[in-house]
Formats: C-alpha cells, structure tokens, sequence
C-alpha cells in the first residue's frame, strides 16, 4: 500500500493529466454532433473488424468438423449412388449393374468420424493413428474407410487412440471383389508405389475388363460391400498360373489422408453369430 501512495504521489500530475483528456474527449465527442458521428463510425469500423477476426477465426477451428461430416456424408452418397444403379440396372434388365439395397446395409452400420494424426507410407509395415479410441465406440478389427475407399483395419485401441493397419502394409488382407462381376480375391500390398496394390487370387475363369472398379466383398466382419478399392490396370498370371493377379491403383491417396470413418461391424458379427450358431445346430443335428 505505501509503494501505491508512492507512486500515486510521484506521478500524480500525470494522471491528473491522463484523467482530464478522457473527460476532455468523453465531453467533445458527445455534445459535438460531427465528432460524434466520426466516432461512432470508427468505433463501428473497429468493431466490425474484430468481429470479422473473430468469425475467421471461428471457421477455421470448425472446419475439422466440417470435413469429418463430408467424409461421411461421402461415404453415404457412393452408397446411394450403387443403390440407384441397382434399380436402373432392375429396370433395364442389364445384370452389369451393381446389387441394389447397399445402402440400406451402410446405413445399418455406425460411422465414427476420425482425423488422422500418424501416418507413413514409405514402409513396408506402415501404420496409422487416429484420434478415436474405446471411449469413441472404436474396437479392434473394425474397417476404416475414407470419402475416397478403404482404408484399413483397426489393429490396436487405447482410451483416445487408435493404431489401424492400413492397405499399405504388407500383412494387409482384405477381402474385394470386381464391381459388377462378383469374382473376388483378395487385396495385397508388396511394398513401393503407394497408389498401386494387388489382387491375388482371382478365377482364371473371370471374365472382366481393364478400368473396372475393384470393391470390397462384404464377406467378412470387417467392411460392408460396396466401398471402392481401387480401378483395374493389368492383369497378370499367378506365380502357380492357376488364376490372376490383378494391379489396381488405389482409390485412396493415403499421401494426403486426414479424415476417415471407423465402420462399427456390430450387425455383422451379429450376422456372423447367427451363421455359426446355425451350423452348430446343424453339426449336432446330423452328429444324433
């Protein structure tokens, strides 16, 4: 309190100074009509401009969510779109076009948008990390997918994280098919261009043409059918010649990923659960 008096003491003529200007100003702008308008218009200047700031500011920090419901959304439409294929194909009795209700199917599966924080593509074992955990409704062996494809599956879950093994790792499995065909194999990645995989293991009796759309099957757990895979650029003999092996490039540019969905396969397993319940009746229906 005594160095306040103090300082208050030794600078009291300029605060007595800095106090009359402020009276001085408050009085001529507010019984002066002109210097009330300059005022008023420069405070409202100053003002808008921070509100301007302020709203910038305020979009770039909501444009995460906004690309987070895009990717989803995305997702949805690729869906719709197959879906109204479907019903032309239905319509113009051409078998060419893919199976409608694939979008019924989506729809029964919780997406749960994540960003990507971790990513490398220039590994032969490369991994990435998304900021969705267990306390997200994120489990091991979900799909992950992108407004472009596929992604990956969920191999690792903390809390907030999760570590997902996407197409471009070598012990990557999933599970395609060609896009209005139905022959399936399985996609693999062996390492160098990042936009180009392969797959293995399709009929020598397929028949299909090179740019045809690769999908997955929906025949495991993981993703539904439907999701792009990638486009078909050559075609190759197996290593035993007994079926094809196919170069597609990829549909999603894992160089320049952020947003993703992590596809909750509960129905699925819920589907799978009943098959083998199913089988399991049957085996000790034929064992009596």
């Amino acid at each position: 309190m005594r160095n306040l008096l103090e300082f208050l003491a030794r600078y009291n003529h300029w605060l007595l100074f800095v106090l009359l200007e402020v009276i001085g100003v408050v009085l001529l702008f507010q019984y002066n009509s002109y210097q009330g308008s300059v005022w008023f218009s420069s405070a409202n200047a100053v003002a808008g401009k921070v509100l301007s700031w302020d709203a910038k500011v305020e979009s770039f920090f909501s444009m995460s969510k906004a690309n987070q419901e895009l990717t989803q959304r995305n997702l949805y439409l690729e869906q719709q779109v197959k879906m109204l294929s479907g019903q032309l194909g239905e319509a113009t009795k051409d078998s060419g076009w893919v199976h409608r209700n694939q979008l019924s199917l989506l729809r029964s599966f919780k997406l749960i948008p994540a960003k990507v924080v971790s990513n490398s593509v220039d590994r032969y074992d490369n991994l990435l990390t998304i900021d969705k955990g267990s306390a997200d409704g994120v489990r091991k062996d979900m799909g992950v997918a992108c407004g472009q494809g596929v992604v990956g599956i969920v191999y690792m879950v903390s809390t907030h994280y999760s570590v997902v093994i996407p197409v471009l790792n070598t012990s990557s499995n999933i599970s395609c098919r060609i896009r209005g065909r139905g022959y399936f194999g399985y996609l693999h990645w062996n390492g160098g261009d990042p936009r180009l995989a392969y797959i293995e293991d399709v009929p020598r009796h397929a028949h299909f043409r090179l740019y045809e759309w690769v999908e997955t099957s929906g025949y495991s757990s993981v993703f539904p059918p439907g999701i792009a895979v990638g486009k078909i650029l050559h075609v190759y003999n197996s290593p035993d010649g007994v079926s094809y092996r196919l170069q597609v490039e990829l549909a999603t540019d894992f160089g320049n990923l952020s947003d993703v969905c992590v596809v909750d396969n509960e129905p699925m397993l819920e589907q799978i659960d009943i098959m083998r319940s199913a089988r399991d009746s049957l085996k000790l229906k034929d064992g009596k």
